[in-house]
């Protein structure tokens, strides 16, 4: 019997042989006559050839089998001829072709699974970081698409536009054929393309007066403090972009309406700044939003001819300048044909769209809370301060919030991230008439704050960055000077105007710290040096403000009137000396009292009274 052998090594302590027999038959006959430790007796696979294994001498596994044609496969480790193994039947010949194929399959198949282990952990870790660093994706896109570097942004600047009001109708169809009714599915279509090169610029849709005497700082200069470290949040307006043929482009015309057009609706540009950047076009675009949004109608032609870049300017200054319209997501879809006007515009709504009515009843009732109190306030100032301290109250920090770019996760749920502070804020200063914007940049990362006009200009406001531990205001109307080291304006905020107003700037200036009376926007005539005028400007507050819940503010002179109030409170004789009276003549039944006292510049103490009379 011709024999070849071969041993293949597999590692340093692991051999298997193998022998194939021309005759088998002959073979196994000799197998009678010995003593033999079977691994399994003779056997024939499904594939015709007969084995058998057993254990040699030295006890090394071996098989054998009738003669097949070798095949040696790729990597079949160190091979080394043996000749003789002492045994009166080892002709032999190893095969590799069963046992190798499966150990090459094995191992390409382990390479192959861990590079697709670390392909997807890789992956996860880009998506996880795009997701809360969206500076982080915008680098990257201008890495992988340069000639798109910086589309849908503007650049740095921002005056106070001019005040520019609009005029028009209602409903209109643009066919014969009775609309469809496209309002709100909760079932999103297709999903659509990203925008396509060739998107108008950055200033697209906007007035070409709207200019800016902003200095925006440098990006490398901007350091986020470490207690607010991670405190932003902020989300850009994202749209989808779908390019379509023509037959269906006309398909589409043919099939929506307007929807609602707006015409009527008149935006002052003191309160909506960024309605007043939009050119005429814009403008009426705007306005057709805002009304097709409070209709829940999400489907419709745009009532002017708008670029891709034209509407993303237009829904960032309806976002910008309306935090009621929380049941809006900040994103939206659109259709444009192939001369890149837009065809169709898909307006996103949250969870609060399936029952708007209760979730508006449940907004007002929170926002009522606030607005009650502050709007007996007599200065802008005190009530600015009323509601910044009353947000941050109401207020927890938490990037997982639910619907966290909308005033509703603020004022509602009581959980938000650094754009539903600063649209809660807006909003409850809209609504005590003082304007208010709502600013977006970056701050380490993307963040938004406000900027809020008061008697003698502007001052910056970060809720967010105050809202760290008992609250703090070092972030509170501060000069865009004060700023440049932590925060820097982008997009559409850069035409916002800029601040350096000095009469209310923070409340850490003066002497040790303190802040002067003038700083506090309180007037002198609420300074009492005589515990009996303080109680008779007390009972005046009241007496104005009536039953419900509220805060008052006056300033008593000296630490002498000082020891003496907290007296007068301690002993509760400020129940016969004003309250008891006070209260029948309102006609309440309960009442409930707590006090801050803020030490100011000399030896003058602010009181501010937080009351609930029932």
């Amino acid at each position: 019997m011709g024999v070849s052998v071969f041993i293949t090594f597999w590692s340093s302590d692991n051999f298997e042989i193998y022998f194939e027999e021309d005759d088998f038959d002959e073979f196994a006959d000799k197998l009678k006559e010995c003593d033999i430790e079977y691994v399994h007796p003779i056997v024939e696979h499904s594939w015709g050839q007969r084995v058998v294994r057993l254990h040699d001498l030295p006890q090394f596994q071996a098989e054998v089998g009738e003669h097949r044609l070798l095949l040696c496969a790729e990597d079949m480790g160190q091979v080394a001829p043996y000749s003789d193994l002492g045994y009166n039947f080892f002709d032999f010949s190893r095969n590799f072709q069963k046992t190798q194929q499966r150990k090459c399959s094995m191992k390409i198949f382990g390479r192959l699974f861990g590079f697709v282990t670390g392909l997807s952990i890789l992956l996860c870790m880009l998506i996880a970081a795009c997701a809360f660093r969206p500076d982080f994706s915008r680098e990257i896109a201008d890495f992988l698409f340069p000639e798109k570097k910086g589309s849908g942004t503007v650049e740095t600047g921002g005056t106070p536009p001019e005040s520019v009001s609009a005029a028009g109708g209602e409903r209109e169809d643009e066919s014969e054929e009775e609309p469809s009714d496209h309002r709100m599915d909760e079932e999103d279509g297709e999903e659509l393309k990203p925008e396509e090169e060739g998107s108008a610029g950055d200033r697209a849709g906007m007035d070409d007066k709207v200019a800016s005497d902003y200095t925006a700082p440098d990006l490398s200069d901007i350091v986020t403090p470490k207690e607010v470290s991670g405190r932003n949040g902020y989300q850009q307006i994202e749209g989808e972009q779908e390019q379509v043929d023509e037959p269906e482009a006309s398909e589409i015309r043919s099939r929506l309406d307007l929807g609602y057009t707006g015409d009527g609706l008149t935006f002052d540009a003191l309160y909506y700044p960024y309605y007043a950047m939009l050119n005429e076009r814009g403008k009426h675009v705007y306005r057709q939003i805002y009304a097709n949004a409070n209709e829940l109608y999400a489907e419709f032609a745009p009532v002017e001819a708008v670029t891709a870049g034209e509407l993303r300017n237009i829904f960032s200054a309806l976002y910008n300048d309306h935090p009621e319209l929380f049941w809006m997501e900040t994103a939206y879809a659109g259709k444009f044909a192939g001369d890149g006007g837009c065809v169709e515009i898909d307006l996103k709504f949250n969870r609060t769209a399936r029952d708007l009515e209760s979730a508006l009843a449940l907004f007002d009732e929170n926002a009522q809370e606030i607005l009650t109190a502050a709007k007996h306030l007599e200065s802008d100032y005190e009530k600015e301060i009323f509601v910044h301290d009353a947000l941050i109250d109401k207020v927890e920090y938490r990037m997982g919030a639910v619907m966290n770019q909308s005033a509703y996760s603020a004022m509602v749920n009581g959980e938000t991230v650094c754009a539903g502070y600063a649209r809660a804020f807006q909003y409850l200063m809209q609504q005590l008439d003082i304007p208010c914007y709502y600013c977006t940049g970056y701050a380490g990362e993307s963040h938004a704050w406000n900027i809020i006009g008061l008697e003698d200009g502007w001052y910056n406001v970060d809720t967010t960055w105050d809202d760290t531990g008992e609250g703090t205001y070092d972030y509170f109307n501060r000069t865009d000077a004060e700023y440049a080291d932590s925060h820097v304006r982008q997009e559409m905020s850069v035409y916002l105007p800029s601040c350096g107003g000095q009469l209310y700037r923070g409340w850490e200036q003066g002497e040790n710290g303190l802040r002067s009376l003038e700083e506090t926007g309180i007037t002198q005539d609420k300074v009492f040096s005589d515990i009996q005028e303080y109680y008779e400007d007390c009972r005046a507050q009241i007496v104005l403000n009536g039953s419900g819940s509220y805060t008052f503010y006056n300033v008593i002179e000296g630490e002498e009137i000082l020891d003496a109030w907290y007296e007068e409170y301690q002993s509760r004789r400020y129940r016969d000396a004003y309250m008891d009276s006070v209260m029948e003549e309102i006609g309440a039944h309960f009442c409930e009292i707590k006090f801050e006292v803020e030490q100011l510049q000399g030896e003058r103490y602010l009181i501010r009274h937080h009351v609930r009379f029932d």
